[in-house]
């Protein structure tokens, strides 16, 4: 996950061929009508809605998240880890 002071992105990759197994991101033409801003904690529930719907086409049924030092179970990192979950896609 990372995110700035304009988007919110977040990523999975697949960690034995170091290849990104799928991506969202709120910089996304697709993506940005159907939100209202690009940045907050609504938008990086939309990514992980997103992300987790992806994750489910290509086959990915399960993640393991990795979160950077600086990086707590809150607010924008909260929204993306449960909506991954909401979706479907089990957290291991």
């Amino acid at each position: 996950m990372h995110f700035t002071n304009k988007f919110v992105s977040a990523q999975v990759i697949h960690s034995p061929t170091a290849t990104v197994a799928s991506s969202a991101s709120s910089q996304e033409k697709a993506l940005r009508p159907s939100m209202d801003s690009t940045r907050d904690v609504a938008a990086a529930a939309k990514i992980g809605k997103t992300l987790g719907g992806r994750l489910l086409l290509k086959g990915i049924p399960a993640v393991t998240i990795h979160l950077k030092r600086e990086q707590k179970y809150h607010g924008k990192v909260k929204a993306v880890i449960d909506s991954v979950r909401g979706a479907g896609v089990k957290l291991l």
